[in-house]
């Protein structure tokens, strides 16, 4: 279980409060998707969660575990795929794949899964390329595949399918299903609401750095679509 629990956060440059008391649960199982406007605090939520912001209020934890007191203990339980891949680009694709696997300590059963991920993907006769010379989308596929590999406990995805073709966009959906299946939790951010509609079981959605509904997606939009959710809360 993710519990963020009345988490603020303060840019101090700009002195802009980013996240305003955020406080959700995600179960064992749960692909809860997270919506809002550009500039609501999606993707500082997520660096919150992922460790990479320090947050002043509140606190995040991953099976009881807090983010602050056992940064690397909950970091070996996630993975983390951002909307951007930067990624060590004089590197080869399968270098970098192997070099996320020993940070976490991913024995010989790495082989099987890069195996499978990168075929899945279409990139497998790629992987000894250059990763300066792949395209957005194909930095996306080999971070998504470095990702995946360590079969992490909680999965944060941001924007996951900006930048994949149709094929790829699929198959990662089948892949979230299948590892939701199994007991693994997925947060996501997308701007694509009828994926979020279609894929999630739980959603929240935030304006202006607040919470303003989460819970079941039935509960959430009611007799409504998303996305007339949406656009009714977001209304000026």
């Amino acid at each position: 279980m993710l519990e963020i629990k009345s988490v603020s956060k303060t840019y101090k440059k700009s002195k802009t409060k980013a996240i305003d008391s955020v406080s959700l649960t995600i179960e064992d199982g749960d692909i809860y998707g997270f919506i809002g406007p550009n500039g609501a605090g999606k993707s500082t939520t997520i660096k919150c969660i992922t460790g990479i912001h320090p947050f002043e209020q509140g606190d995040i934890l991953l099976d009881g575990v807090s983010i602050k007191t056992d940064p690397i203990g909950c970091k070996m339980k996630m993975a983390y795929v951002p909307d951007n891949p930067d990624v060590y680009e004089n590197l080869s694709g399968i270098a970098y794949i192997h070099f996320i696997c020993d940070i976490y300590g991913i024995g010989n059963e790495r082989d099987v899964l890069i195996h499978r991920y990168a075929e899945m993907f279409g990139i497998k006769d790629r992987l000894s390329d250059s990763i300066k010379n792949y395209s957005h989308g194909m930095k996306q596929k080999i971070v998504l595949i470095a990702a995946l590999v360590h079969k992490p406990k909680l999965l944060v995805l941001d924007e996951p399918f900006v930048g994949l073709d149709p094929k790829a966009a699929y198959d990662l959906k089948e892949v979230m299903k299948e590892l939701c299946s199994q007991g693994t939790m997925i947060f996501f951010s997308s701007h694509v609401l009828e994926v979020v509609e279609k894929l999630c079981n739980k959603i929240a959605i935030i304006k202006d750095g607040k919470i303003i509904a989460s819970g079941e997606l039935e509960a959430v939009r009611g007799d409504m679509s998303l996305e007339n959710v949406f656009l009714e809360l977001f209304h000026e």
